[in-house]
């Protein structure tokens, strides 16, 4: 994902980007990435998904299971400990 979303945020496609993301999206398997129970995969995925969604909006790019797990973690103060508070190194 990180050089697709790093092509399409310096100006290369978003059509590349949301093809990734809607591969991932059918990969959800609960109401966290791998099930039931957070892991390091949520808290590794999180700021970089989050970042997309308040660069793009991941809604209405079908990614449902996707969106709905992103909200899920947001509900959860820990995952914003995650998030970095400038993006200049972020790509």
């Amino acid at each position: 994902m990180l050089p697709v979303g790093k092509s399409a945020v310096q100006g290369g496609s978003k059509e590349e980007l949301k093809s990734v993301l809607q591969k991932m999206d059918g990969k959800v398997e609960g109401p966290y990435l791998c099930g039931e129970k957070v892991t390091l995969a949520d808290c590794a995925v999180f700021p970089f998904v989050w970042r997309l969604d308040q660069e793009y909006g991941l809604e209405g790019w079908d990614c449902t299971a996707l969106t709905s797990w992103l909200s899920h973690c947001a509900e959860n103060e820990a995952f914003f400990k995650t998030i970095q508070s400038a993006w200049w190194w972020w790509w």
